[in-house]
């Protein structure tokens, strides 16, 4: 983890004081890497508002900026607890959370407050769920529908690791997109179609990534699209027993989703989980035997998604296990492929120092540190401590880290699903599963790694 980033705000009656005697004020001092003044960091802060308040997020907002400038606060990814002493934000708010940090902080530089611009994100989580939209026969849904930010995605954008700059590759992506369409960029003359392709294999959670992806940018862009929508399509409702009807239900959905973008400040995403069941390869089906409803349904996709290109307030997200079966059509209209594979050692070590220290705090395991603290250092801060010659941490203390450590290493080849399996795996295999210690379940995790691998299919 970056260094945290020091806010340093100048005392007002200093200032006054130099004016008043007709001196200027003394400049900041230079920071290690010097910045052009214009050039200051956007510094996203998120404030997620109680399920009761019914304050205005302009107001909420405002009272957040005035807190930021009032407090001298070491910027690092995590909650910033909310003022005691501040009536307001402690009836209306619930958390605040500071957020990509990564992005901005390098190679342990320090900020000064004249370099940074908070940029603040009001929102408030929607508690009504999944809503479902049958198909003609009344059978399977045809897609799910969200109001976002959504409860159930409360979290997981903070909990999905992957490559470092993977996540914000995809957020200055959307970003883009919607700016050049809000600004009325000529299509012909610059081209983007809106669609996020996402593939690899099973486990590695791609279908969360459009999720937390989708709610993420539900909050970042609250101010201009005040309403947003997750559709989750599923596809398999959407062949019919019918021959020749499959891509008539195809039309008919993306007609209902049609209406949703129809009011322009609402942002919606659709999702389309395992794509290639919709748009597989037409070159496939027409090598067959037989004539194949497939390819009227990759036709009618394609189709309509051209159709949802005029429309600037719509987002589409697909993943695929199999790319190589997908139509060369689709392959081609998306903005972004991204390629999301098992995790690294390093993905997997964050993975699992993440796990343990949520069973920590929840007393499962037990710790002589305060349960709120991690106990555990990053990768990166971990690989330089044990490459000291004579490191300072006592031996129980670097016991513990090279466990850790060694049962990423034993976790090679596990999906990202199968890591977060694997402490409720290991603890169900311990003799006594009441309260043990982190060394002990850290050996019992690793025997758990080492089984699971075992029997991973060649």
């Amino acid at each position: 983890m970056s260094s945290p980033m020091e806010i340093s705000v100048p005392n007002p009656a200093d200032v006054k004081t130099s004016e008043q005697n007709g001196v200027a004020p003394s400049p900041p001092p230079a920071s290690p890497s010097p910045i052009v003044p214009h050039d200051k960091f956007h510094v996203s802060v998120e404030v997620c508002l109680k399920p009761s308040s019914t304050a205005r997020p302009d107001d909420v907002r405002k009272a957040v900026e005035q807190m930021l400038e009032k407090r001298s606060l070491s910027y690092v990814d995590g909650p910033v607890p909310v003022p005691i002493d501040d009536p307001f934000l402690m009836e209306n708010v619930q958390r605040i959370r500071i957020c990509d940090t990564d992005e901005w902080v390098k190679n342990h530089d320090i900020l000064l407050f004249w370099q940074v611009k908070p940029v603040v994100h009001v929102f408030q989580l929607s508690e009504e769920g999944p809503c479902e939209e049958l198909s003609g026969d009344g059978q399977l849904s045809s897609f799910n529908d969200w109001i976002l930010p959504a409860k159930e995605f409360d979290g997981m954008w903070e909990s999905l690791i992957y490559e470092s700059g993977l996540k914000q590759r995809l957020l200055r992506y959307a970003a883009s997109a919607l700016l050049f369409t809000e600004k009325g960029v000529d299509p012909f003359l610059v081209s983007w179609n809106r669609i996020i392709l996402l593939h690899g294999p099973p486990g590695t959670g791609k279908t969360s990534l459009c999720k937390a992806l989708a709610q993420k940018l539900s909050i970042r862009f609250s101010s201009r699209y005040p309403q947003c929508q997750l559709v989750e399509v599923n596809a398999h409702s959407l062949f019919s027993k019918w021959f020749s009807e499959s891509g008539k239900l195809v039309a008919k959905l993306f007609q209902k989703i049609q209406e949703m973008v129809e009011e322009e400040n609402n942002l919606v995403f659709v999702l389309i989980d395992e794509v290639e069941s919709l748009a597989a390869a037409r070159k496939a089906a027409l090598s067959g035997s037989e004539p194949s409803d497939s390819i009227r349904v990759v036709n009618a996709l394609l189709t309509q998604m051209d159709k949802l290109k005029s429309s600037p307030n719509v987002i589409i997200l697909t993943t695929s296990n199999i790319t190589a079966a997908i139509d060369i059509a689709f392959v081609d209209r998306a903005d972004i492929k991204a390629y999301i594979g098992p995790p690294t050692l390093q993905a997997r070590y964050e993975i699992l120092k993440s796990c343990l220290n949520e069973l920590i705090r929840t007393g499962i395991i037990s710790s002589s540190r305060d349960s709120s603290q991690s106990i555990l250092p990053d990768y990166v801060t971990l690989k330089e401590k044990l490459s000291m010659p004579e490191i300072q941490e006592v031996q129980t203390t670097l016991h513990l880290w090279k466990q850790l450590l060694e049962a990423a290493e034993a976790c090679e080849g596990l999906s990202g699903r199968s890591l977060r399996k694997l402490p409720f795996l290991a603890h169900a295999a311990l003799n006594n599963p009441y309260c043990c210690d982190p060394s002990k379940f850290l050996n019992t995790m690793i025997e758990t790694a080492r089984r699971e691998r075992s029997e991973l299919p060649d």
